[in-house]
C-alpha cells in the first residue's frame, strides 16, 4: 500500500505525463504540400494579357497585400509565397497553369483565379486533385455546389442573383419595357440571361426582343450593338467584360441609341470601362455594388478607405485608385488571410475548405455597410448581398436598401 508521500508523488508524475501528452498534442503541426514551418505557397492564375487583361490589377493588389502581411510578420510566423501566372483569359492556358501550380510549384491551393471560362476548365481538375479551387472571381452560380465539387468555392454574388435584382427592378420601374440583351457566349454570360428570364418570370417571352452574343474573340462589337438597336428595345441589358462593355457604350452614344442601359457589376469599374468609354456617355448606366467606391466623396473620411490607401501608398503606389479592382483584390486577400490565420498550425487542404466554409458575418475593409461574408458546409457563396447604383456626373450614385437575392448552385 502506498504511503501518502508515495501516492502524492506518482499522481503528480502522472499529471505531468498527461500534461506533456496534452501539450504535444496541441503543438503538433499538420501540413500538406504548399505548407511548412516557414512557408505557404498559394497559387494564382489572371490574364495579365488578353482580352480581359484589365482584371490585372487584381492579382498585383492581391500580390501587394501578402507583401504587406509578410513584412508584418506573416500569418501564424509563416510567409506567404505568391505565385501568380498569366493565362491570357484563354482556359486552355488556365489548364496548363493550374497544373504547373499544382504539380510543380505544389501549392497549397489556388486563390481567386479569374473569370468564368478559365475556372471551368480546371473545375473536375481541382476536384479530382483534391486542391481548394478557393475564392474564385467569377460569380458563376454553379461555384456553390458543396456537394459535387466540394475543393471550389466563389465569393462575389453570383451573376444569377443579380440578374433578379436587375429584373425586379425593371418590372417596377418599366413594366412595358422592350429588352435587348448582349452577352458573352460562355458560362458567365448564359448564366446573366438566365437570372434575368427568372426574375422576370412569364413576362420574359414578351418583354426580351432581341438577344445576341458576341465571343472574346472579335476585335468589336460594334456590330451586335447596332443589330440591338435595330430591334426598338428601350431597355439594354448589359452582360459585357470591361473592354466590351466600354464599346458597348461608346457605339450607343455614337448611334445615338439612348436606352435604360444596365451594366453587369464586373464591368462597373470607372478605370477600366467607363473612363475609356466616355463619362459623358455613360450619365445614367444602372449596375451594382458591394464594395465601397473609393472615388466616392462620402467614404473620403472613412476609415476603410483611409486604410487601403495607406496599404496602396506604402506597397502598391503605381495603383490606379479610381479602379475599382484594386478595391476587390484588397478585400479579396484580406479573406484569404482570414482562412489562413483560421487553420492555425493545421495547414491542410481540408482544414482550407474547412475553415473557408466557418465565416459568420465577417467584415473585411472595403464591403459596402450591411454587407458580410457568410459560409457555411453547404453554402459556398460567401458574399449575397447588392446595391443598386447609377452613374451621374464622375462616379458612382447608389440608391435603395442593401438587397440579398440568393441563388443556388
Amino acid at each position: 500500500m502506498l504511503s501518502r508521500r508515495d501516492f502524492g508523488l506518482a499522481v503528480t508524475a502522472t499529471l505531468i505525463v498527461l500534461a506533456s501528452t496534452v501539450t504535444g498534442a496541441i503543438a503538433k503541426k499538420k501540413y500538406d504540400t504548399g505548407a511548412s514551418d516557414t512557408e505557404i505557397r498559394i497559387g494564382n492564375i489572371m490574364p495579365y494579357s488578353g482580352p480581359a487583361s484589365a482584371y490585372g490589377v487584381i492579382g498585383k493588389t492581391e500580390a501587394a497585400y501578402f507583401n504587406k502581411i509578410n513584412a508584418e510578420g506573416g500569418i501564424n510566423g509563416r510567409k506567404i509565397n505568391f505565385i501568380s501566372y498569366d493565362d491570357g483569359y484563354s482556359p486552355p492556358k488556365t489548364v496548363e497553369q493550374a497544373r504547373k501550380l499544382v504539380e510543380s510549384d505544389e501549392v497549397l491551393l489556388i486563390f481567386n483565379s479569374l473569370g468564368t471560362p478559365p475556372n471551368s476548365a480546371i473545375h473536375k481538375y481541382m476536384n479530382t486533385k483534391k486542391v481548394p479551387q478557393l475564392f474564385v472571381a467569377t460569380g458563376a452560380t454553379k461555384w456553390n455546389d458543396s456537394k459535387d465539387f466540394p475543393w471550389t468555392m466563389g465569393f462575389q454574388p453570383n451573376y444569377q442573383s443579380e440578374a433578379q435584382i436587375y429584373a425586379k427592378y425593371i418590372l417596377k420601374e418599366y413594366p412595358n419595357a422592350k429588352i435587348a440583351v448582349l452577352y458573352q457566349n460562355d458560362d458567365y454570360g448564359k448564366d446573366y440571361v438566365k437570372g434575368l428570364k427568372d426574375g422576370l418570370g412569364q413576362k420574359a417571352a414578351t418583354m426580351i426582343v432581341a438577344e445576341d452574343s458576341y465571343e472574346t474573340t472579335e476585335p468589336t462589337i460594334d456590330s451586335h450593338i447596332l443589330k440591338l438597336k435595330a430591334s426598338g428595345a428601350d431597355v439594354f441589358f448589359d452582360v459585357t467584360i470591361p473592354k466590351f462593355a466600354a464599346q458597348a457604350i461608346k457605339k450607343a452614344a455614337e448611334i445615338e441609341w439612348k436606352p435604360v442601359h444596365f451594366l453587369n457589376n464586373v464591368s462597373a469599374s470607372i478605370s477600366a470601362a467607363i473612363r475609356p468609354a466616355g463619362v459623358e456617355n455613360s450619365q445614367g448606366i444602372i449596375s451594382s455594388a458591394w464594395l465601397k467606391d473609393p472615388t466616392d466623396a462620402q467614404w473620403k473620411d472613412d476609415a476603410d478607405i483611409k486604410a487601403w490607401n495607406a496599404f496602396l501608398d506604402k506597397y502598391y503606389p503605381e495603383a490606379n485608385r479610381a479602379d475599382g479592382n484594386v478595391v476587390y483584390g484588397y478585400v479579396l486577400a484580406q479573406a484569404m488571410v482570414q482562412v489562413l490565420r483560421q487553420c492555425g498550425d493545421d495547414l491542410t487542404r481540408e482544414n482550407v475548405m474547412k475553415q473557408a466554409a466557418s465565416q459568420r458575418n465577417f467584415r473585411v475593409a472595403g464591403l459596402l455597410p450591411g454587407v458580410s461574408i457568410n459560409t457555411s458546409p453547404t453554402d459556398f457563396a460567401p458574399v449575397s448581398q447588392l446595391q443598386l447604383m447609377k452613374f451621374k456626373a464622375e462616379t458612382w450614385e447608389r440608391f435603395g436598401e442593401v438587397i440579398s437575392s440568393d441563388v443556388g448552385g
